[in-house]
């Protein structure tokens, strides 16, 4: 496993959407054959980590016309609750990719959530070009829990998550490791083991092994080693 690490950033929720812009760009470039509609497929996650959404889509500009959305987790709340990520995305910037797959609408049964949301990213050819992750300080990315099932066919429904509310929903594993570029944005003193463990590769975290990961941090991890 290796991973670029970039830690004691001065600004690195500014470092992370720089390059969530400089992973989208090529990404867009090598699509721009004659007569092809040129679409990434992103995924973000909510959180202290979504702070560097509103930035990098402000320099992406016109190039959000060729996005397709999507959240690494939601929680199974109204998207006007404080604790949605789409409702937080939204809240928190105006822009808006050509394309948005909400992971839990209003109303809608974990089933059918499951269904509806496993269907479009078949459509999406059941692949991510890039992700924008948050940790937790149990070291958990998207609802994805230490010592809980990750893998799985695209999304699951999790109905026991140890953090509040309990009942989510989550890109698996499976998925974000087809990223070609995985962006994880992990800051404060509360990281710190979580990111030590990422680093040294512990295999009982999520984050372990996902390919392309980039790590921006305020921390000094200089005591860890890359696996």
């Amino acid at each position: 496993m290796s991973i670029d690490l970039h830690a004691r950033c001065d600004d690195p929720v500014e470092a992370a959407a720089q390059a969530l812009v400089d992973a989208i760009e090529p990404a867009l470039r090598a699509q721009r054959a004659p007569g092809a509609q040129p679409c990434v497929r992103i995924a973000l996650s909510g959180g202290s980590a979504s702070k560097a959404w509103p930035i990098a889509a402000r320099k992406l500009g016109e190039a959000l016309s060729a996005l397709r959305l999507t959240w690494v987790d939601e929680r199974c709340v109204p998207v006007a609750d404080a604790s949605s990520n789409r409702g937080a995305t939204h809240r928190i910037s105006p822009a808006r990719a050509a394309q948005e797959l909400p992971l839990w609408l209003d109303d809608e049964s974990p089933a059918e959530a499951v269904a509806r949301v496993r269907s479009e990213l078949r459509r999406w050819g059941a692949a991510l070009d890039v992700t924008l992750l948050g940790m937790g300080a149990d070291g958990h990315i998207a609802s994805l829990f230490p010592g809980r099932a990750w893998d799985g066919e695209l999304v699951r429904f999790v109905d026991d998550s140890p953090k509040p509310p309990p009942r989510r929903m989550t890109l698996t594993r499976d998925l974000l490791c087809t990223a070609r570029a995985s962006i994880l944005l992990a800051t404060g003193e509360s990281k710190r083991t979580a990111l030590m463990g990422l680093l040294a590769g512990d295999a009982r975290l999520p984050a372990v092994g996902l390919p392309h990961l980039s790590l921006f941090t305020d921390l000094d991890l200089s005591s860890g080693s890359q696996a």
